[in-house]
């Protein structure tokens, strides 16, 4: 079997299994924030319910994300060792940044978020869910900004060592602000908040069609939903910024997500199709020019094809292309389901359908869906690049791994990493199933 490949696959086991549960914790503490708000703003004994009820989940969501995570760093060294030569000095500092400026921070406010109701000052405890929430961004934005830096490299030069060539940052703020880091960060932190909205809504609507706690998912579900439609009308825009990004900086991949292959002609945006590769033809519903408007404003404007590379220098384009398509699909439908909800919201009507709420307890499933597929898409499109343009993905590998190695680390990850989430789907099913607790609200009106 092939090192590389299995590598390969085992990185995104890894990650896949990891990335389920960061995304929650980020849209969860922005939901925090703004229910912890309410509450001080009000004195309403519900919205401390609520916030109580939330950061239960959260604390359980951050910690399986943490032990889901630690897994990747090591893999760097043991599979990758070429390229954590490379990227060493690059990826150094940023991981480094998030270790200061965002594990340390949310893991250092945690404790009083999670315990420090009774014992600091209700302001205080309001600071500690604003610093838990935004050192849960900042984890995201050093993530994204080595990773983009993979996919647009700026701020280094390369030089000659010992072992080999090395990149090196000459400018720490090129580095970070690279070309892609802003449209890939705000893109990110969309599909984050998403994710933990929708998660806040399957819940309430779950609550509503069993009849229980309705006052507590009735405003759950109200504030979750503003969060929702907010977050997946940014992912329209963040989406689209990505793909004028793309144009410029890494046309081989756009041209795998939209199956173009000739190159310097005016190009269509295909709604769903195949691709055949054989005959670099695209079968489907295709809106002519539409892809030429959407990156130059003009119909008429010529789009970079794969052509214009050579075919070892071409990503896969049937997967880029079915992914890519998957994630805006999935992105289409929950900018339908969280815009719709709020104007139903808003009409009155909104609780009347339980066929609706059903929807509502599955949606939960959408946003880690198009996470997933679009992170997939980013990484298959980016081949056979590891750092674009610099650095093959095969040329990345360590020397002295063998495949019969990586196969037997492959299986027992995924096993590990399968039973973590066993418990995770477990404990969060108790904490579902207990509710909010009563006590919650009778402990508020005994201090009043």
């Amino acid at each position: 079997m092939d090192v590389a490949l299995l590598s390969r696959i085992q990185f995104a086991v890894t990650i896949g299994f990891h990335y389920i549960y960061p995304p929650l914790s980020i849209g969860l503490g922005v939901i925090l924030v703004i229910m912890e708000g309410l509450y001080l703003k009000t004195r309403n004994p519900l919205f401390q319910q609520m916030t109580k009820f939330w950061v239960r989940i959260f604390g359980l969501t951050f910690a399986i994300g943490v032990a889901t995570g630690i897994v990747m760093e090591f893999e760097f060294g043991t599979n990758w060792a070429a390229y954590s030569r490379f990227v060493g000095d690059v990826f150094g500092s940023a991981l480094a940044a998030e270790g200061i400026f965002a594990f340390f921070l949310e893991s250092g406010f945690l404790a009083i978020l999670l315990f420090g109701w009774d014992k600091v000052k209700p302001g205080m405890h309001f600071f500690a869910t604003i610093m838990v929430a935004l050192g849960a961004h900042f984890s995201a934005v050093w993530i994204v900004v080595a990773n983009s830096w993979m996919q647009t490299p700026a701020g280094y030069h390369i030089v000659e060592t010992a072992n080999g060539m090395r990149a090196e940052i000459t400018d720490f703020w090129a580095m970070v602000l690279n070309p892609s880091s802003i449209d890939r960060l705000s893109h990110t932190i969309m599909g984050a908040w998403q994710a933990g909205a929708f998660f806040v809504i399957s819940v309430s609507a779950y609550y509503l069609l069993k009849k229980k706690h309705q006052n507590f998912a009735r405003n759950s579900i109200k504030i979750a939903l503003i969060v929702a439609a907010i977050a997946s009308l940014g992912q329209l825009v963040t989406g689209h910024s990505s793909a004028e990004t793309l144009a410029r900086t890494q046309p081989a991949k756009l041209a795998a997500f939209e199956g173009i292959y000739e190159d310097g002609e005016p190009a269509g945006l295909t709604v769903i199709g195949y691709v055949d590769e054989e005959n670099e033809t695209v079968y489907g519903i295709t809106i002519p020019g539409m892809l030429s408007w959407l990156v130059h404003g003009d119909t008429d404007a010529p789009i970079t094809g794969l052509h214009a590379f050579p075919e070892e220098d071409r990503p896969p384009v049937q997967a880029t292309f079915q992914l890519y398509h998957a994630m805006v699909a999935i992105g289409m439908l929950l900018i339908l389901l969280a815009v719709g909800g709020v104007l139903l919201l808003w009409k009155g009507i909104l609780f009347k359908h339980a066929w609706l709420m059903w929807i509502y307890v599955f949606s939960v499933l959408l946003p880690q869906f198009a996470n997933q597929i679009g992170w997939a898409a980013a990484e298959i499109g980016r081949q056979p690049w590891i750092v674009y343009g610099l650095m093959r993905t095969s040329e990345g590998l360590s020397e002295v791994i063998n495949a019969q190695q990586v196969l037997g680390s492959l299986i027992l990850f995924t096993i590990v990493y399968i039973g973590l989430f066993v418990l995770f789907i477990y404990l969060l099913d108790q904490k579902i199933k207990h509710g909010p607790l009563e006590e919650d609200l009778l402990e508020h009106g005994r201090r009043a």
